[in-house]
């Protein structure tokens, strides 16, 4: 059937349930053939058929994702203008060697993420820009420098050992650097903070990089995201970080950073994501005033298990514009780079920007992912640190979050009832401090409420009832022995009457006095009926009853009239 469609330019059979063999020199027959799209198939082998010369002299894409391949198809080597490439998901094992991937010198865009591979002898082409190996089992880079031309290079999640390679340096055009979760080590290159003005992402996490962060931003870039957690990072923060007037995402937990709180990031107008948490950082929460407002476009701070020390400074939460009021949905902000992408934008929208962030609760470890736009979720993680004194109010304005965990900390005082108007919270943690009082009614407004940790404080009195406090269970509440009411076993007393205005001791004065007082009512009452009896009956005095009369004269007049 395809042999007759000679002129055919595109061919889409994508997301089907096809099986089986596929004749290539059924295909090679559409000469014009410019794009073919077989992805999310499950084809399981290549038919080439006796004697057949295959070629694909006009193919310039191919998408073969997702479709059980097991071995790289060499049929592609004559397919000389092919730009694009996506060989993801599938189960090619093994290595590429350099004769497999010769030829292509118009190759934009190669995809071999989530394979089996275990060595790639030659990078492709020399226009290579975006090159995707995530999630295979590569141990080595190649030898042979990485083609300048590349703008993104993913190599996440494989066995890569030893150090960055400084050929890295040489990228000037890229725009995307992503080696996490590898086993990477040693010092971070002194030139990566600067070795492109282009670059957006830098994602180094979960490795084993030690030492001191270089310095960023020592000239003017683009610089969006940078991920440096999970690593063995040590020292103090590089102060040029304020240099990076683009950046929006900073993740540098769990190392063995040691400073005080970074209060000159707040001069990053666009810094949407702090995250500080497990290192050494120390101190109290000072913000500088010179910077106004400070971290205002912030919508996730977490400064957990630190050594953070101090109130919690009103100014802070004053300053968190973005969090009072709800997240919009802004252009994306990588939209101006996809914009010059092209053809190849629909392939670079899942890859830039695209960072996880794990968020902690009592109950929950949730791993999310920031790209493309504004985060879809905001909160502040305090928790495990030494603050004390009251929770301020102020955080009561904070409308658009939806997780704080305050947590671990040194706390008095009562919940601020101004708790109840984060209409958008899901989860509170406000476990492990010395809060006291009873807990505010108005947070059964919290209608999104999922999570709610008061355990182990000095909380008393009901528990309130409705709406998702329904719902919570003993472990909220555990170690508050002043708390009763659902969904405790310890029922709330009866509240007893007031006692009557009137009901004094048997003994005291006040009672005494009452006595006398009715005494004299009673006895006043008794003297005044006989009075009136002995007057109206007798005449006498004379004088009292012709006063009356001429009293009451006039009424029975008026009345005969």
């Amino acid at each position: 059937m395809f042999s007759k469609l000679e002129n055919l330019l595109t061919l889409d059979l994508s997301s089907n349930s096809f099986s089986g063999v596929i004749k290539l020199d059924v295909l090679s027959k559409l000469k014009r053939l410019m794009k073919l799209n077989l992805s999310n198939n499950t084809l399981l082998s290549w038919s080439t058929g006796s004697g057949s010369n295959t070629t694909f002299q006009e193919l310039d894409t191919l998408y073969f994702s997702s479709c059980n391949v097991r071995q790289f198809p060499n049929f592609l080597r004559s397919a000389k203008k092919l730009s694009l490439l996506d060989l993801s998901n599938n189960s090619i094992q093994g290595s590429i060697f350099k004769w497999e991937s010769e030829g292509w010198e118009q190759l934009i865009v190669l995809n071999l993420s989530y394979n089996s591979l275990t060595g790639l002898e030659h990078f492709p082409g020399k226009n290579l820009k975006f090159l995707d190996l995530r999630s295979n089992q590569l141990h080595n880079l190649p030898l042979t420098p990485l083609p300048p031309s590349l703008q993104g290079f993913w190599i996440s999640n494989n066995n890569l050992t030893g150090k960055i390679p400084p050929s890295i340096c040489n990228l000037t055009s890229l725009d995307v650097l992503d080696m996490s979760r590898n086993y990477l080590g040693g010092v971070i290159p002194a030139c990566l903070g600067n070795f492109s003005h282009e670059i957006l992402n830098i994602n180094l996490q979960m490795n084993k990089f030690r030492g001191k962060i270089p310095d960023f931003c020592v000239d003017d870039n683009a610089l969006m995201n940078l991920a440096l957690n999970d690593n063995q990072l040590e020292g103090l923060l590089p102060r040029s970080l304020s240099n990076c007037t683009s950046l929006k995402f900073l993740n540098l937990a769990n190392n063995k950073l040691s400073d005080t709180f970074p209060h000159w990031l707040g001069v990053l107008p666009d810094l949407q994501v702090l995250i500080l948490r497990f290192n050494n950082f120390q101190g109290p929460l000072s913000i500088s005033s010179d910077t106004k407002p400070s971290f205002s476009s912030l919508q996730i701070a977490d400064l957990s298990q630190n050594k953070f020390t101090g109130l919690l400074p009103t100014t802070f939460f004053q300053n968190l514009d973005a969090l009072k009021h709800a997240i919009s949905k802004h252009k994306s902000m990588f939209q101006e780079a996809w914009e010059n992408l092209g053809l190849y934008q629909h392939l670079a929208l899942d890859y830039y920007g695209q960072i996880s962030v794990n968020v902690t609760t009592k109950r929950s470890d949730i791993e999310l992912e920031y790209k493309r736009s504004l985060p879809i979720f905001s909160g502040i993680d305090f928790s495990s640190n030494k603050f004390y004194g009251k929770i301020p109010d102020v955080i009561g304005q904070l409308h658009a979050i939806h997780m704080l965990n305050l947590s671990d900390n040194n706390f008095i005082g009562h919940i601020p009832p101004s708790l109840g108007n984060l209409m958008e919270l899901e989860s509170l943690d406000l476990s492990s401090n010395k809060l006291s009082g009873r807990i505010p009614s108005q947070l059964t407004n919290l209608t999104f409420l999922a999570v709610l940790n008061f355990s182990d404080n000095n909380l008393v009195g009901p528990i309130p009832q409705g709406n998702q406090f329904d719902t919570f269970e003993n472990d909220s509440y555990h170690g508050n022995l002043g708390l009763c009411g659902f969904p405790l076993t310890k029922q709330c007393d009866e509240p007893k009457p007031p006692p009557s205005k009137f009901k004094e001791d048997e003994g005291s004065p006040i009672s005494f006095l009452w006595k006398l007082v009715m005494m004299g009512y009673g006895c006043g009452a008794v003297l005044g009926l006989s009075t009136g009896y002995i007057v109206f009956t007798t005449g006498r005095p004379w004088w009292f009853v012709r006063m009356v009369e001429r009293d009451w004269k006039p009424n029975f007049t008026s009345g005969s009239n």
